[in-house]
């Protein structure tokens, strides 16, 4: 368990960051960046299974049932992806850190209703807190945000399907970016062909940067996906609020983007919440104390 907590914190931290690497490429369109993106992910991935002899056991992994459900996955972290990498160069950083504080607590819904996980009575505190401060958000955020909820709905499924998904999270990760390496490449191949391909074009430090993408992408999902098999849906959903912590702090002191009193006290609302699930969860771990009854035990 405290093995899966530290590589779900390492991996949300990581999020965390992101932009500042995403804007150093804001002059590519965001759909040749998630190609790039894909496909050295894909030649990274495949790069480990075969240096460490277990390219036999990746392809014994290949059956119908397998395919089914990580293309599923791949379809989500791909749609992720590409809203996510368009909003942080469009200017709109604060508006996908809405979306990062929403996801946990759509992760939590998924995993109350459909992998039948209970909180602690007091572990609701936290969570109805956090609920009310994002509504608030919502609507004092003058318009439907769609970046917001296209992102919280795209990975919060993402993460419900890697708790169900039957493979390791190397294997599992080499497979989703696998189904999409072919759809990619020819994609790349077509930009390239056409002229307007950025790879190659836009000097040495975008074509590394590009390359890098690989890197920078599979050592967090790698840390996600072996967080999300050892801890609970519901402690993922609230580990979460870690990444965009970090991304509103940037959006806002970096990058400049606007921000508001009313936008203020919308996640000052949520950063409560996440300082009163750390001290509970605290308490409820290091004290000598009867176990609080679970919401629908007699």
């Amino acid at each position: 368990m405290k093995r899966g907590v530290l590589s779900g914190i390492g991996a949300y931290a990581l999020w965390g960051f992101f932009p500042i690497y995403w804007k150093f490429l804001h002059n590519i369109s965001a759909l040749q960046l998630i190609g790039h993106r894909i496909a050295w992910s894909f030649i990274l991935l495949m790069g480990v299974i075969l240096t460490s002899g277990q390219w036999a056991d990746f392809r014994n992994t290949f059956n119908a049932g397998n395919f089914r459900i990580y293309l599923i996955a791949s379809l989500l972290i791909g749609a992720n992806w590409l809203i996510y990498v368009w909003s942080v160069n469009a200017g709109h950083i604060v508006e996908t850190s809405l979306g990062y504080f929403i996801n946990p607590l759509f992760s939590v819904l998924l995993g109350l209703i459909i992998l039948r996980e209970k909180l602690r009575r007091t572990q609701w505190i936290p969570v109805v807190i956090a609920f009310l401060g994002v509504v608030y958000l919502a609507i004092t955020f003058g318009r439907l945000p769609w970046i917001a909820l296209s992102l919280a709905f795209s990975f919060g499924f993402y993460g419900l399907v890697k708790k169900l998904a039957p493979l390791s999270s190397l294997y599992g990760l080499t497979l989703e970016t696998g189904i999409l390496f072919i759809p990619a490449l020819v994609y790349l191949g077509f930009v390239q062909v056409n002229g307007t391909g950025a790879f190659l074009h836009t000097g040495v430090n975008s074509d590394l940067l590009m390359i890098g993408a690989g890197l920078v992408t599979t050592v967090p999902l790698l840390m996600f996906a072996s967080a999300a098999k050892s801890i609970p849906l519901t402690m993922i959903g609230i580990l979460q609020y870690l990444a965009p912590t970090i991304q509103f702090l940037l959006g806002i002191f970096v990058y400049k983007e606007e921000f508001d009193h009313t936008q203020l006290i919308g996640f000052s609302i949520v950063w409560l919440a996440l300082v009163i699930f750390w001290v509970e969860n605290y308490l409820a771990n290091r004290l000598p104390v009867e176990p609080i009854p679970e919401l629908g035990e007699g």
